[in-house]
């Protein structure tokens, strides 16, 4: 009896401890289906951005290859493209040159014929005052060189505004700038030597230049 009892216990225990080592392998069955879920989705999420970054490196390279299409160009159209503009500017430079050169002209030939109007205007009231002067019937030699003295200093005047002025040759030094000599006095001594000695024609300047030497006589 008492051996039969041992037996059932022995058994018994064997049982619990089978039922322990199924319980035990179903949950790591459990456990291992669940972590392979989550790696599944990260699996599946990994997939999906790879696939999204191909997409979008294809789309980059399509761009891309647009955009160096649209950049490059054939270096023929460039060249012609370049002369068609320097074309235009030669053609603009040139229609510019030619109006400053007109204009140019036009003011220079205006210049020629209308130069001389500043002097005529100031040497017409000198004009005035000897038809004046011829205007009168007066027969007084005093009055008539007095009238013509006032005409001749007011005609010098005039000049000298206009920037003409004469040149001096009274005791001064013969020089070949402002003198032309056309006579050689001797046996005037020797302080009157190289020395203007007589004026025969008044030389003039204008604007300090020379228009009209001096013609004088030197002493030798």
């Amino acid at each position: 009896m008492r051996a039969n009892n041992v037996y059932i216990f022995r058994q018994n225990m064997k049982k619990e401890e089978i039922n322990t080592v199924k319980s035990e392998d179903m949950n790591e069955n459990v456990s291992e289906e669940l972590n392979k879920e989550p790696q599944a989705e990260e699996t599946g999420t990994e997939t999906e951005v790879k696939h999204e970054d191909v997409v979008a490196d294809e789309n980059n390279d399509e761009g891309k290859t647009e955009g160096e299409k649209a950049e490059e160009k054939d270096p023929l159209d460039i060249a012609l493209a370049e002369i068609e503009e320097l074309k235009k500017q030669a053609l603009y430079k040139q229609a510019e040159f030619d109006n400053y050169r007109k204009r140019t002209l036009k003011e220079k030939a205006d210049l020629i014929l209308s130069g001389g109007e500043k002097t005529i205007t100031a040497i017409l009231p000198v004009l005035d005052d000897f038809e004046r002067a011829l205007a009168d019937n007066s027969e007084d030699p005093v009055a008539i060189r007095k009238g013509m003295q006032l005409i001749f200093n007011k005609f010098c005047k005039t000049l000298e505004s206009l920037g003409v002025k004469k040149i001096e040759t009274e005791n001064a030094d013969f020089n070949v700038d402002y003198h032309e000599s056309v006579a050689l006095v001797p046996g005037m001594g020797e302080d009157k030597k190289g020395k203007v000695i007589d004026c025969i024609q008044t030389g003039y300047t204008l604007n300090d230049k020379v228009i009209r030497f001096a013609k004088v006589a030197v002493g030798q």
